[in-house]
Formats: structure tokens, sequence, C-alpha cells
């Protein structure tokens, strides 16, 4: 959702931040770690009530998640290894996270936030907590599971940045059960804009597939029966009305006694 504009120019500052780290040999898979270990303080924040510094930290290990990447580019230093490290450490990253927030829930009984309508609001959290977390999951599962097809799908409202930034808006204008339900719906809608975009896409590649196939399979309309291959082609004259190189035997006798004419 946010514009390739805005994320270049985020990757820019961020690699301004990491080249004095790069010098110090820090690699980028210590800094995966690192924002993972960001991810369990923020959620232990979060557990422990304090939900405005709970969003400053999400908005801050949001950042941070772009500083493996960073520095992977600075230091020319991309892996297979890293990326998948890079993706798996970010699934756990978030689950984490509202982890932290789902213990905080169960542990008020009278949770109650403002312009919130309904009654049994602990009930609605935790539900919605359960709901944006499968949302989250099926969003970044449909992308890797469509890329290891060898299909593209960047498409979709709420990937990892929007969720982000959702979630800290919630935490730090007290209302994150408006932003748990925004990203519980969002995250399966995006999911569901995925799995049509790879279903469009594959149909693509089948008509695609067939047509390349057709030629192999079935002679074009129009094609003489005599150029289907394994019936013997009719001898060609040359230009100056003779046989071929490649005519038969004219059975005609020889013109000297010491050549033969094939």
């Amino acid at each position: 959702m946010f514009s390739r504009l805005v994320q270049q120019r985020a990757r820019l500052i961020v690699a301004a931040i990491v080249r004095p780290l790069a010098r110090l040999g820090i690699t980028p898979n210590t800094v995966t770690l690192l924002g993972l270990l960001l991810s369990i303080v923020t959620a232990a924040v979060i557990a422990s009530g304090y939900i405005i510094a709970g969003g400053v930290l999400v908005l801050f290990a949001g950042i941070f998640d772009m500083f493996d990447g960073a520095m992977a580019r600075v230091r020319n230093a991309a892996t297979t290894f890293g990326a998948f490290l890079d993706s798996t450490l970010d699934r756990y990253s978030e689950s984490i996270i509202l982890a932290g927030l789902l213990y905080y829930a169960l542990q008020r009984p009278g949770l109650h936030e403002a312009l919130w309508p309904w009654a049994d609001e602990q009930q609605w959290m935790i539900a919605l907590i359960f709901v944006a977390a499968v949302g989250s999951l099926m969003v970044s599962y449909t992308k890797a599971r469509a890329e290891g097809l060898g299909l593209e799908c960047k498409t979709g409202l709420l990937a990892r940045p929007e969720r982000v930034v959702l979630l800290a808006i919630g935490f730090l204008t007290g209302t994150t059960i408006w932003a748990l339900t925004l990203l519980a719906v969002l995250s399966h809608v995006t999911a569901i804009e995925r799995i049509i975009h790879v279903w469009r896409a594959a149909k693509q590649v089948g008509k695609k597939q067939a047509v390349e196939q057709l030629p192999a399979d079935k002679p074009a309309r129009g094609t003489d029966k005599k150029d289907v291959p394994g019936r013997p082609l009719p001898i060609a004259a040359d230009d100056q009305g003779g046989a071929s190189a490649n005519s038969v035997s004219t059975g005609l006798p020889p013109l000297t006694g010491s050549m033969r004419h094939d």
C-alpha cells in the first residue's frame, strides 16, 4: 500500500544509518537476530501494560527490520539463507508481539477502551488477536508459496510494513482494539487478493505453456499432409530445370563406360 517512492527513500535513509555499523563487521544475520530480541522486549513491555511505550517500540522494531536487508546490500553480502532467516524470524517477531498483547488482554477482565460500543471487550480482543495472527501469517504464506512456484505476488492492501504501522497507531492512540479489528479484516482481505492474483497468474502461465506446446503436438491449420513429419517430400527441381542433388536414380544408361549416374 505504501508507494514505491516512500519505500525507496526509507531504504536510502536506513542504508545511511547502517554504513557505520557495516564497517564494524556486523553481519546481516546478526542484525536479524537482534531484531527478534527487540520484538521479545517489545512484547514484554506490552504484556506489562505499557501500551504507549509498546507502540513506540513496535515502530522502532519495524524500522529495525529493514536494517538487515540494508546491511546485506551495503556489505554486498546477501545470501539465500539470509533471506530465508529474515522471513522466518519476521513471522516469529510478529507472533511474539501479538502474544504479548494477548497476555495483556488475559490479565484484564474489565478491559475497556474508548469508542468501543460492545460489551465483553476482553473477549473481543482475544478473538481479534487470534484472527489477526492467522491473517498475518496467511498474507506472508501466500506470497512465499507463490514465489516458491515461480510466480510474483506483491499485491494486496496489508503487507508487513502496513501491519506494523497500523498496530503501532492503535497502541499510541489508545484504540488498540480498533486497530486489531482492521488488522483482522484487512489481513484476510489481502490474503484473498493474493489468492486471486496467483490464480490469474497461474491461468496465464498455463495458457502460455499450451500455446508453446501446440506446434509439437498438433500441426498448424492449413498444413499440407505432404509436410507432415514421416512422409517423403516431393522431389524438387533445381533452377535449371533438372533434378536436385537429392533426386533418386533415373535408371538411364551410364554416359561413359567407367561412370555410373546415381
